[in-house]
């Protein structure tokens, strides 16, 4: 079990198999990603950094987001592995996604969380 200091759950990393990715998929939101992130994941996909921005990211204002698609009736990272149910540049993954379930948002709102993510358990 992951715990982390100021907040009152944790998060078992076993379960996410379990869950299809709800972590990753439903309303749409913003995905950011910095320009480090940027740089490694277009090397890992093989992609200039221009080619990468244009294909896989949006713009806002001065920072970037991943793209989304359409899935079951919501939205999806566009990394998002229909098929398997989980994310398929996982190694990869921007800090925000790494950072998931702890995320200052849910000390407020656990029980959002609570369902989205089956791994949650209050101490």
């Amino acid at each position: 079990m992951l715990r982390q200091d100021g907040f009152d759950y944790e998060f078992d990393s076993t379960k996410c198999s379990e869950c299809g990715g709800r972590c990753c998929t439903g309303e749409s939101g913003y995905i950011w990603i910095s320009p480090n992130e940027i740089s490694a994941l277009a090397g890992y996909l093989s992609l200039d950094e221009g080619e990468f921005r244009s294909k896989f990211l949006e713009k806002h204002g001065y920072k970037f987001s991943i793209k989304e698609k359409n899935y079951n009736d919501g939205y999806a990272c566009i990394f998002f592995n229909e098929s398997e149910k989980n994310c398929s540049i996982y190694e990869f993954r921007p800090k925000q996604c790494m950072s998931f379930p702890f995320w200052d948002y849910f000390k407020n709102h656990f029980d959002e969380l609570e369902r989205e993510c089956v791994g949650i358990r209050r101490l």
